[in-house]
């Protein structure tokens, strides 16, 4: 089946090469940032975790949502997901071949992320997280080629391999409830510091995951032969409305729990992330009001199944969705929790250009990888729709 990777209109290899240029831009910003140190963004004592981490942070959540497809597939028998489930479940690999890029170039020194190995620590969140998170794209992995080369051949799955699928559904809620703990078992930073963070991160995970699968499955079905089902894009918009309203729930709660307790410590992040705090404002603040502009229009949209049904309409409450939970988990998440400091700092973040290629090269070869792996999808289900 690989060998479909290398074979393809003009258009797709237009796409290749454009995402291997930004490849090659970013890996110039990387190697400056290696040899002089992360003094080349926007980080400090006081946010030490900045784009990087956010990234990786909202990139669990899309690896996650894999789960979404592959539980009422395989688990329920919904005959509706049976096309776009590898779709799913291609997406999650290089979601979490993403995350771990961050992490890498978050480190300062890229040789010490070995001393997770070499020496671990099992009372450590970050050292479970990155169990999870291996041991989460070896699942994929394994299942995505495992079924769809039989499906290519004609053939029942192995046996061996619904184990490993019932496995994965756990496994899927695992690497983002970990991914909280790193954050909630914060004490010095009450913003996070929440039982309620993991749902929350869940909730925005089953949202932002299957609205972009919806965008994905949209654009394969119109620059290709391959059409993963009306139906199914349309549960998956069902799944989009159903958890981002429960995902704006949460942060109803959140905003309540601190605006009405009168508690200075939470209320300062908020403040902060809508209205600036002590004078200092920074483009967290724009920001987030644009993003929850965004996502209310979209959520409003989507839960009317009239303009649900209409799938451009749909694509752009996708879009909405998506734009607003990376904006908010992706970077606003990070920033409001160290702003103000334990001592009341107010510091100043934002994203140096270096931070941004640095950034935009590890978007591109995520986007490089999943259009890899849906040339080789989409080339092997059109040969088979012509038998």
């Amino acid at each position: 089946m690989l060998e479909k990777a290398f074979h393809g209109s003009y258009r797709y290899w237009s796409l290749v090469g454009i995402l291997l240029l930004v490849l090659a831009i970013g890996a110039i910003a990387y190697v400056v940032q290696f040899f002089t140190g992360l003094g080349v963004t926007g980080l400090s004592r006081d946010v030490s975790w900045g784009l990087y981490i956010g990234q990786f942070t909202f990139l669990v959540g899309v690896a996650a949502s894999a789960v979404m497809v592959v539980l009422p597939y395989y688990l329920h028998n919904y005959k509706a997901f049976g096309k776009i489930t590898i779709l799913g479940e291609c997406l999650a690999i290089p979601s979490v071949l993403m995350c771990m890029g961050f992490i890498f170039v978050d480190m300062g020194q890229p040789t010490r992320i070995l001393n997770v190995f070499l020496h671990p620590t099992p009372n450590s969140p970050m050292f479970w997280d990155t169990v999870v998170l291996f041991g989460y794209l070896v699942l994929n992995v394994v299942i995505g080629w495992t079924t769809f080369g039989a499906e290519a051949k004609g053939i029942a799955p192995p046996g061996w391999v619904k184990p490993l699928i019932i496995l994965s559904i756990p496994w899927a809620v695992s690497i983002h409830t970990v991914t909280a703990f790193l954050y909630c078992g914060l004490a010095a930073r009450p913003y996070w510091m929440t039982a309620i963070l993991a749902p929350r991160f869940l909730a925005s995970a089953f949202s932002a995951g299957p609205a972009l699968l919806i965008i994905l499955s949209l654009v394969v079905r119109k620059y290709t032969k391959f059409d993963p089902g009306r139906e199914a894009i349309q549960k998956l918009g069902t799944i989009v409305t159903y958890a981002m309203a429960v995902n704006v729930f949460f942060i109803a709660l959140e905003l309540f729990t601190s605006l009405y307790s009168n508690i200075p410590a939470h209320m300062e992040h908020f403040q902060f992330m809508f209205l600036g705090l002590e004078g200092e404002t920074s483009f967290i603040t724009p920001l987030m009001w644009f993003s929850s502009f965004v996502g209310i229009v979209a959520l409003v949209l989507l839960l009317f199944p009239r303009f649900r049904r209409n799938e451009t309409i749909l694509a752009w409450a996708a879009g909405g969705v998506f734009f607003s939970l990376w904006a908010e988990k992706g970077l606003a998440l990070l920033v409001t929790g160290y702003i103000p400091t334990p001592l009341l700092a107010v510091p100043h973040y934002a994203p140096t250009i270096v931070e941004i290629l640095i950034s935009t090269m590890i978007w591109a070869f995520g986007f490089l990888v999943l259009t890899v792996l849906y040339k080789i999808v989409t080339s092997v289900r059109e040969d088979l729709e012509q038998v």
